[in-house]
């Protein structure tokens, strides 16, 4: 083999052993941190509440997880009706909401994200992704929350 071709073949085995690797962590980023939940939430008086979807599997239902000010609040299913997320082709079915009664909160701002719990490797691997932006409120003196995105923006 003259020197030219062995550079060549050492190359072409480069390609491949990168293309090959890269393949195998891309299936296992899908399969560890699936790309495919999404999902929307709002801070009610007393409750955050939204929906979410697995759009590989839309029929299914998703496990979300509350966390308000970076702090675990619950887990629950979403399963509570939502006609309006089946009537927009979201889901197979109207049962993917969710709706997390809020502890009592201190008044001021506060921030709750919103979470789909995936399970993967036989349930040995739980990942989180995030469902949706943030969402900011404020708790007043009376407690009752008011959702900060439903509040108009003084201009300047």
């Amino acid at each position: 083999m003259t020197k030219a071709k062995l550079i060549n073949f050492l190359i072409g085995k480069s390609i491949l052993e990168t293309v090959l690797v890269a393949t195998i962590v891309v299936g296992f980023y899908i399969t560890a941190f699936p790309p495919y939940f999404h999902g929307w939430g709002e801070a009610t008086s007393s409750a955050i509440a939204g929906w979410a979807v697995n759009d590989n599997a839309p029929w299914e239902r998703v496990t979300v997880q509350l966390f308000v000010d970076g702090r675990f609040v619950a887990t629950q299913q979403a399963s509570f009706s939502r006609p309006d997320v089946a009537n927009a082709g979201w889901s197979k079915d109207e049962w993917h909401g969710y709706h997390f009664t809020l502890p009592t909160l201190s008044v001021g701002p506060h921030e709750a994200r919103v979470y789909a719990l995936h399970e993967s490797g036989g349930g040995t691997r739980q990942t989180l992704q995030q469902l949706g932006d943030p969402i900011r409120f404020t708790t007043d003196t009376t407690g009752n929350n008011i959702d900060l995105s439903k509040t108009p923006t003084p201009h300047r």
